[in-house]
């Protein structure tokens, strides 16, 4: 598939304002009265990331995810393959990270991944509105892989 550059809508990307005094600075990674009920997350996580390797490509049938980019230098990559969806077919590259921090969310269905393009390894939270395998971690994970010669992995320049 030809991906056609350009931002889908679907996902938001959203400044992190940081708030500083003379100790140091906070910033709000969400507010629950800023963000749609449907993407209102359950648990969070902390990821590292190596330099140079990736996280993804894959997408979630019912999880949306919320990223919070604020170390190091990532670029994400997010892919629409949404049947019947106003961007289907659209490819949206971002840099994100230290020098660039951001709120990503992204909705179940889009396809989304990540490298760390720094020199050292960084760090990223999740904030997804789903709980990973479910209440008590007694479901099936909800993802759909796409590594391993994929054509994402192939659209990750």
């Amino acid at each position: 598939m030809n991906w056609n550059d350009g931002s889908i809508p679907d996902c938001s990307i959203r400044p992190l304002n940081q708030f500083g005094d003379a100790r140091g600075w906070l910033t709000e990674l969400f507010r629950q009265d800023e963000m749609p009920l449907e993407h209102h997350p359950v648990m969070a996580y902390l990821s590292l990331t190596l330099p140079g390797a990736a996280r993804g490509p894959h997408e979630h049938r019912q999880q949306a995810d919320l990223f919070v980019f604020f170390d190091g230098a990532f670029r994400l990559y997010l892919w629409d393959a949404r049947a019947g969806s106003a961007t289907y077919g659209w490819r949206q590259v971002e840099d994100v990270g230290a020098d660039r921090p951001c709120a990503v969310v992204v909705p179940a269905g889009i396809i989304h991944a990540y490298r760390n393009c720094g020199a050292r390894r960084a760090i990223m939270i999740n904030c997804p509105n789903q709980l990973y395998r479910g209440e008590g971690r007694s479901e099936p994970v909800d993802e759909i892989r796409h590594e391993d010669g994929s054509p994402y992995i192939l659209n990750m320049d």
